[in-house]
């Protein structure tokens, strides 16, 4: 499973160079930003309404379908999970109290 988040990168960036009429992922990068940061909205709603509801199943199916378009969008934007996985790393060991403190400053 650690290599998951790479060989969806890869798959996403393939994607780019597929037709919009080939791919789901395809389409979405042909609308533009907008329609991929609609979708991450409407993922969001529904991994909130999953959780409200405490069905551990349907959270565990609507966070994937969030973090899915959430790697469309770095896609999209040229960026790779490993960037994300570096912030977090940078923030590991560091209470989120004096993080929010550092951004701050």
């Amino acid at each position: 499973m650690d290599n998951t988040l790479t060989l969806l990168a890869q798959v996403l960036a393939d994607r780019k160079l597929q037709s919009a009429d080939q791919s789901y992922v395809a389409s979405l990068y042909a609308k533009g930003l907008d329609a991929i940061l609609k979708k991450i909205g409407e993922e969001a709603t529904e991994t909130v309404i999953a959780a409200k509801n405490g069905d551990h199943g349907q959270i565990i199916y609507e966070t994937a379908d969030l973090w899915f378009h959430c790697l469309v969008l770095l896609a999209h934007q040229g960026l790779h999970p490993n960037d994300v996985l570096q912030e977090l790393q940078r923030r590991f060991g560091l209470s989120g109290l004096d993080e929010k403190a550092q951004r701050a400053g």
